[in-house]
């Protein structure tokens, strides 16, 4: 098999000497399809995150076919704080800090280009520590804290008409709150309101434009990592009132109902989650003494964490985003 350019076509190959019949000049060129398969795999994007040791907000993409980590274009800002989420498979990265303040900005990341563009408009509000999740095509942001208080302001952002708009708002004020998206239904998880973490969750009927109160969490915990997996939601890590957190539980939206899942080999807060084929991932965190660029990979069948490599850098305060792209071989 020959060595495969970016845009995934054979070079390096021995060339043909014989030429293809003029009258037929398709014939090559169909010829090349035929021998072409086409895959489609989620890749993973981990995402910005800086400290003043190391100011740079480093992407880097993860191939679960190749086992590899490959290092992308760098955002054009360098934040932390910031939330991220993909939608139209663009990966977007809302509000956060400079280390100086909050920022309203957006940027906008095309992973087949690996570019990134700032041609989104803003938040209503410069905010950090937003919960951001993609629903019907929109964009919804929630809460976040704006260097002076807590939030619980909702925005959904139209990508057709570039523009934010407020809907209704959540009933507790929360920071660092986890987001996911299952049923129809937007789900925010924990949080801080501010002075202490929280337990409780809500969701958000998108039809209706109203919020309810759902069963809470088993622990109090904020900046934890969340993803749909398995037709329930994963909370993991976070914060709790006194330390970094290692626990994980799961809410099934058919029972209403939430059970512990066997808790990550390490502690991690502000950890990337996500759901790949069947498994979890977990990326990163802040264990209580260093930042993490360890990936651990949580086992459904076996209910069991195992370490599963390295990222290339370390990304406090970053986030995560999964794209399908194609993956083409001869």
């Amino acid at each position: 098999m020959g060595i495969y350019n970016e845009q995934g076509e054979s070079v390096g190959e021995p060339q043909m000497c014989v030429m293809p019949p003029q009258d037929k000049p398709e014939t090559h060129g169909a010829r090349s399809k035929a021998h072409k398969q086409v895959q489609y795999t989620d890749m993973v994007f981990v995402v910005g995150g800086w400290t003043t040791d190391d100011p740079t907000s480093r992407v880097e993409r993860y191939n679960m076919l190749l086992n590899e980590w490959k290092v992308m274009a760098p955002m054009r800002t360098h934040k932390s704080n910031m939330a991220v989420a993909t939608l139209g498979n663009l990966i977007y990265t809302v509000g956060g800090d400079d280390g100086v303040s909050c920022v309203s900005s957006v940027e906008r990341y095309d992973p087949r280009a690996n570019s990134w563009s700032s041609d989104v408009a803003s938040l209503s509000s410069a905010r950090r520590r937003v919960g951001l999740a993609a629903m019907d095509g929109y964009l919804f942001a929630l809460g976040g804290h704006d260097g002076l208080i807590c939030t619980n302001v909702v925005e959904r952002f139209d990508p057709q008409v570039n523009m934010w708009f407020k809907v209704a708002p959540m009933h507790c004020r929360r920071v660092g709150a986890a987001v996911a998206v299952i049923g129809g239904y937007l789900y925010v998880l924990g949080g801080s309101d501010g002075d202490a973490p929280l337990n409780s969750v809500e969701r958000y009927n998108p039809l209706e434009d109203c919020w309810t109160a759902c069963p809470a969490m088993g622990s109090w915990r904020e900046n934890a990592g969340c993803t749909v997996f398995q037709g329930q939601i994963y909370v993991a890590g976070g914060r709790d009132e006194i330390q970094e957190l290692n626990t994980v539980e799961r809410f099934d939206p058919q029972t209403f109902s939430w059970s512990p899942v066997k808790p990550m080999t390490c502690k991690r807060n502000r950890v990337a989650l996500v759901g790949m084929n069947e498994f979890l991932l977990a990326a990163g965190g802040f264990d209580g003494i260093t930042d993490l660029k360890t990936v651990e990979v949580y086992n459904f069948e076996t209910n069991t964490w195992r370490h599963f490599g390295s990222m290339k850098w370390k990304h406090p305060g970053g986030g995560i985003g999964v794209v399908k792209m194609e993956q083409t071989y001869l």
